[in-house]
């Protein structure tokens, strides 16, 4: 199948293409992002194959129909980003990676909280000016706290482990419990006790029109003061003005941002000798008590590996007329 990868890397390429070698798919690897300026680029092809801030809205999909492309491939988990409705309607086919390594980002998403805690970061850029002194830098041990886990999938649920481990009480919230959770400890309530009671809350769902902005003034309102919010999942799970203003009064201890909701204008891109036009993240930049990584908890070899393994193996299904299990649709989704 020909395919046009749009939003590629030099490591995008190279995994995708060692993957490719068991399948033999005919690959264009295009720099650019998706949208409507750059569907022309996949002309001659028969497949998309795009990422988290790639634009796969109705114009889009409506162009891409019009050029031949039969399906569109995600090489991630999320789809937010597709406009499903449309794409069934046109008869295209929506596949993506629906697990990569949970390991990955549950790993990662602990990091932050270690890294906000004891505040590696300051004490790094400190210690290269010649600066050891200790001010400032004082932390919490993580024994004995409680850390507030909002999604239990498979990232949530190891992100739970990996904080009970180090001796913190773990509660939970989720639309279905994790018999994983439930056989170590792990203590399922209401989101208004788990906000209540939580020194750490980290986020692991979906994005969806239920979740959209569920981080807002009111649910902040309820937490503890001086709590460490940390968000790996969707960057639209939180209201950032309001997150802002917790910052502000206090309210928020510390914030760990690997994704953010404006993000598709920064990053993945080298923006070092650019002015940063976004006041809203330019105004989380000036936080001492913020982190922020430009959407890197997946990117690990064993979850590059298996994206791109999966991706393939996505596409060949597809172009065989075989049934997908990574097929995404509005009936599958809702159900």
């Amino acid at each position: 199948m020909r395919v046009a990868v749009f939003s590629t890397k030099d490591y995008d390429e190279e995994f995708l293409t060692a993957a490719n070698k068991a399948h033999g798919h005919e690959l264009k690897f295009l720099e650019p992002r998706l949208a409507p300026q750059s569907v022309k680029l996949a002309e001659g092809a028969e497949a998309v194959c795009v990422f988290v801030n790639d634009v796969v809205n109705k114009e889009v999909l409506i162009r891409l129909a019009a050029q031949g492309i039969r399906l569109i491939a995600l090489r991630c988990a999320g789809f937010n980003n597709v406009d499903l409705k449309a794409a069934g309607q046109l008869g295209l086919t929506v596949v993506r990676v629906p697990a990569y390594s949970p390991y990955a980002v549950a790993e990662y998403t602990v990091g932050m909280i270690l890294t906000l805690n004891r505040k590696m970061h300051r004490a790094y850029n400190r210690v290269r000016e010649g600066n050891f002194t200790l001010d400032g830098l004082l932390g919490f041990d993580l024994r004995n706290k409680t850390a507030g886990i909002i999604g239990t999938g498979k990232i949530g649920a190891i992100t739970a482990g990996l904080v009970g481990g180090f001796g913190c009480r773990v509660l939970a919230n989720d639309v279905v419990e994790n018999p994983d959770c439930l056989r170590t400890g792990v203590s399922y309530v209401d989101l208004t006790r788990l906000y209540a009671e939580s020194d750490i809350v980290s986020l692991h769902c979906p994005l969806m029109p239920q979740t959209h902005h569920m981080i807002n003034a009111r649910a902040v309102s309820q937490m503890k003061r001086g709590v460490m919010l940390i968000n790996t999942s969707r960057g639209a799970l939180l209201d950032t003005p309001a997150v802002i203003a917790a910052l502000k009064s206090g309210r928020i201890g510390a914030l760990g941002l690997d994704v953010y909701e404006e993000e598709q204008d920064l990053f993945f891109e080298d923006l070092s000798e650019q002015v940063i036009k976004d006041d809203v993240f330019a105004r989380l930049l000036t936080f001492p008590n913020v982190l922020i990584t430009g959407h890197q908890a997946f990117f690990t070899r064993e979850a590059m590996e298996n994206i791109a393994a999966t991706t393939m193996e996505n596409i060949s299904a597809v172009n065989r007329g075989d049934p997908c299990p990574n097929e995404v649709t509005v009936e599958r989704w809702r159900g």
